[in-house]
């Protein structure tokens, strides 16, 4: 076997890799490679210690005082001003809340109302589905006439014309990892009248995000991927200033109130991002999240690019180099520049090949009908963590152990 593909050339790239020392903050279990990040990040060993304090310090010591003391009623628009600074938006234009998917609700809701003489929707079909089921719900409950215009990576400008209302797309694909050109889409959505909503949910925290730079008018995101919010963390949303102030979402509630502690009868918008709020927050969720924050911005996103980049690249070299005939089609752009934070490869016995994977200790995921994606968050992975769940995945393919029926048992969650 070359250098380039050896143990040895894996653990000379950790020694000299510079985002190496963020590997230990993690609490990830002794022998475990966790390729997974991309689906659920592993728990920041700071994010433990604080959720301790959180609850013991501010919940059972603080009690309700805690809301003014320890800032709890700040967080939404101090942790959303963070998250601005990830994916390229400014102070006052992000704010964390909720979940994705209602947050979706609530900016198309929002772009549809700004464009009220058009009735289409463009959205990528293959993307994760519950943005589909979300904009499908929300028309139907309008019932004004709207209709989603499904189109794919290579026809996506194609299908923005100028009877579209808004382009809801999803930068990097949830299954391929493909990357679309934010920047291009956003501009031809511009030019036909169009409004431009961006999920980042397989973005932020992979790759550079600018939102600003692009000119995007809304987007939505979730913090427990790539950002290591922990499960079910909070999501955030962006309306881009100049859409503030017009920009009107429909689960109008008291956080999202002029005046929430005036306790008026009627509902009075407030100014700026908070508007985008309803209810109360999950607040030891939301604190969770600021141990993850913290390591993105520190290391920066472009280190953390180049870092995934190279973890990816070797990944496709050591897959070709000891399993290029068992199957393995490669499902993510062959370029790592084009792919966002995962690799996906197809392979028709995908399933019971991943599950025993897991079993040795090699956590990546599946998607169906036949895809194996493997995560590559740079934070916690090393260069021999690849090498290792290559020579793991090769041992199980050649003795066939994926072959065993306890694998072919489907779980409840893939």
């Amino acid at each position: 076997m070359s250098d380039l593909v050896s143990r040895a050339a894996a653990q000379a790239m950790d020694a000299a890799d510079p985002l190496a020392v963020f590997v230990t903050e993690f609490a990830l279990p002794e022998g475990v490679v966790y390729l997974n990040g991309n689906s659920l990040g592993p728990a920041p060993k700071a994010a433990l210690t604080r959720l301790a304090e959180a609850a013991q310090e501010e919940w059972a010591d603080g009690l309700i005082t805690s809301w003014n003391k320890a800032g709890w009623f700040a967080l939404p628009y101090r942790l959303g001003d963070r998250v601005a600074r990830l994916i390229g938006a400014g102070p006052g234009e992000v704010v964390l809340t909720d979940g994705t998917s209602l947050n979706l609700f609530r900016v198309v809701s929002a772009a549809l109302a700004l464009r009220r003489d058009r009735r289409v929707v463009v959205m990528e079909g293959s993307n994760f589905p519950t943005n589909n089921y979300v904009v499908q719900g929300l028309i139907e409950s309008l019932g004004q006439g709207h209709q989603i215009r499904f189109a794919e990576k290579d026809t996506l400008e194609d299908a923005i014309d100028d009877d579209v209302a808004a382009v809801v797309l999803t930068q990097a694909h949830y299954k391929t990892a493909h990357v679309l050109d934010m920047a291009a889409i956003t501009a031809k959505a511009h030019a036909h009248g169009a409004l431009a909503i961006w999920d980042l949910c397989h973005s932020a925290g992979a790759i550079p995000v600018d939102l600003k730079g692009c000119h995007a008018d809304f987007a939505v995101g979730c913090t427990y991927k790539y950002l290591n919010g922990g499960p079910g963390g909070p999501a955030y949303l962006f309306v881009a200033s100049r859409h503030q102030g017009a920009a009107a979402q429909p689960l109008t509630g008291w956080w999202g109130h002029g005046a929430p502690f005036a306790f008026d009868r009627d509902y009075r918008p407030a100014e700026g991002i908070g508007r985008m709020l309803t209810g109360t927050q999950p607040i030891l969720s939301m604190v969770a999240t600021e141990a993850g924050l913290d390591m993105i911005e520190r290391a920066g996103t472009e280190a953390i690019r180049a870092k995934s980049l190279a973890l990816g690249k070797l990944f496709q070299d050591l897959m070709a180099a000891r399993l290029p005939d068992a199957g393995f089609a490669l499902a993510s752009p062959a370029d790592p520049a084009d792919r966002g934070g995962h690799v996906a490869y197809d392979h028709p016995s995908g399933y019971p090949i991943m599950k025993a994977l897991i079993a040795r200790g090699v956590i990546g995921d599946f998607r169906a009908p036949a895809t194996l994606r493997f995560g590559f968050a740079p934070l916690h992975l090393r260069f021999v963590d690849v090498w290792d769940a290559v020579e793991r995945l090769a041992e199980i393919v050649e003795t066939e152990t994926w072959c065993d029926p306890a694998y072919a048992a489907v779980d409840a969650v893939t």
